[in-house]
């Protein structure tokens, strides 16, 4: 499961990417100015939810935005609970039987 978090997060990323640099490239005031800016930002989105850099300035740069925390706070919310859940298996296997 772990790598299937890894495989959707990859795309999530890709995708961000493509459309944060589209909808922010050339807009006034933003911090977007290549592909390498767009995929930092997105990346940074899907990691900490925070950036160093401005927040984006159009309308479906914004929207794009809020998608990515929405996505990252169930990716990380799910691999957190996938590791809880092989901890839980792991110590059940070990258990002497009563």
């Amino acid at each position: 499961r772990l790598w299937e978090a890894l495989v959707v997060v990859l795309i999530v990323d890709s995708i961000g990417t493509v459309l944060m640099w589209l909808f922010e490239d050339d807009a006034r005031r933003s911090q977007i100015h290549n592909v390498w800016d767009a995929f930092f930002f997105t990346t940074v989105q899907l990691l900490t939810v925070s950036s160093q850099m401005t927040n984006p300035v159009t309308t479906p740069g914004r929207i794009v935005d809020i998608a990515l925390e929405v996505v990252a706070l169930f990716i990380v919310t799910g691999i957190a609970g996938a590791f809880a859940s092989f901890f839980l298996v792991l110590g059940a296997d070990e258990r002497p039987p009563s």
